[in-house]
């Protein structure tokens, strides 16, 4: 048997060096930023590309350099700091708007991610 029989033989896997594809990498973007209120599981967006958890989260990470629920919370503080800058909602409703639980939880996390408060953000 020649090596193109062979090889045409084997199921063909594919090989995932630099972690995801670039379309499904898109895909699974596209989704958080389409749905940053939600309560987004990591279930949810392995299931986007019907693959495991675990091996989901590796290539994702592996993609863009940060776990999936590290890329969610960044992308929710970045839709928090266009709505305080752009609005004069109140920050509890631009907290529920961008997927937080609460204002205490968009504080923490965006102090975590700025520096700063929102209630300071916004007044900057």
């Amino acid at each position: 048997m020649s090596i193109r029989q062979h090889a045409a033989t084997k199921p063909q896997l594919p090989i995932y060096e630099g972690g995801l594809p670039l379309h499904q990498l898109q895909k699974i973007l596209n989704y958080i930023d389409a749905h940053l209120e939600r309560d987004i599981k990591l279930t949810d967006l392995a299931r986007l590309l019907d693959m495991s958890q675990f091996h989901f989260s590796h290539l994702f990470k592996q993609s863009i350099g940060i776990s999936p629920y590290q890329y969610l919370i960044q992308q929710r503080v970045e839709r928090a700091k266009k709505l305080l800058k752009q609005t004069d909602r109140l920050i509890v409703d631009i907290a529920l708007e961008c997927g937080f639980n609460s204002h205490s939880h968009l504080s923490k996390k965006f102090r975590q991610f700025t520096g700063m408060t929102p209630k300071a953000y916004r007044a900057s």
